[in-house]
């Protein structure tokens, strides 16, 4: 009799996980060749290289506000004593509007270490409640996208472009990211990911200094400060519109992040 254990548990829930999700997408039928969760395969399209700057041009750099102090260039970096100083830095911000009705201030959550980090556009009630980002519908569906490529939430990092919850879950303006945006950049810095997923258009524009729409630029290689970005619809979008088509987007943006995530560097 074969003894079951939680490596060989870990896998099942794994794979059970993709399978799902690719059942979810509309796939019946995988080839021999499929790209499995953890693979690392090409992306199924060679998509088209996106030009970007680091900062978008709708939004101001926010760096008259005030100065992150950080190691020198030739410290040693350590990431999670960065974040530290990165969320002391924050302190009780008062520095845009959007203070002044949130309960938390949403920093970041996961690994200070992550080869994988999502950025999405700022809180939502629950997030804002709870103080971590991603934990309402919208949260549990990255989990779920984030487990369908074979990782867990505890291997990535998760932030968002404004810490504070804008009023109505309404997008950020761009006073407010001008004024934020800083702290996620010295966040980005501090960990160095091998890869950028940028869940929705204020994410994307951001990261990438873009005025284009995330429906143009999502599955689209950007870079920002020599890190990759592949922009995708933000969780929130896809429940709104739930559909084969924006669900198999979504899967292959995702493919290519771990595909290239796992690729020498």
């Amino acid at each position: 009799m074969s003894r079951r254990t939680p490596a060989g548990d870990d896998l099942r829930r794994t794979v059970g996980d993709w399978l799902a999700y690719l059942r979810d997408i509309g796939v019946r039928e995988l080839s021999a060749t499929s790209d499995l969760p953890g693979r690392s395969a090409a992306p199924a399209r060679a998509p088209t290289p996106a030009t970007a700057s680091t900062e978008a041009p709708a939004v101001p750099s926010g760096g008259e506000l005030f100065t992150l102090t950080g190691p020198a260039a030739d410290e040693p970096r350590d990431p999670v004593q960065r974040l530290r100083e990165i969320r002391e830095e924050i302190g009780d911000c008062t520095r845009c509007k959007l203070h002044a009705g949130r309960n938390h201030i949403v920093f970041g959550v996961g690994n200070p270490n992550a080869r994988l980090m999502f950025v999405g556009e700022g809180p939502g009630a629950d997030e804002d409640a709870r103080g971590e980002p991603f934990v309402g519908r919208a949260g549990r569906k990255l989990d779920e996208m984030i487990r369908a490529i074979g990782l867990d939430r505890e291997d990535v990092y998760i932030a968002n472009v404004v810490k504070c919850r804008p009023p109505e879950n309404r997008a950020p303006e761009p006073d407010e990211i001008g004024t934020c945006v800083p702290f996620l950049f010295a966040q980005i810095e501090a960990i160095r990911p091998r890869v950028l997923v940028a869940l929705g258009a204020p994410a994307a524009k951001t990261l990438l200094g873009t005025r284009v729409g995330i429906t143009q630029i999502r599955g689209t290689w950007g870079t920002f400060r020599g890190i990759p970005v592949m922009p995708t619809f933000h969780p929130a979008y896809l429940l709104r519109a739930y559909t084969p088509e924006n669900r198999r987007k979504v899967w292959e943006d995702l493919k290519a992040a771990r595909a290239k995530m796992d690729s020498p560097p």
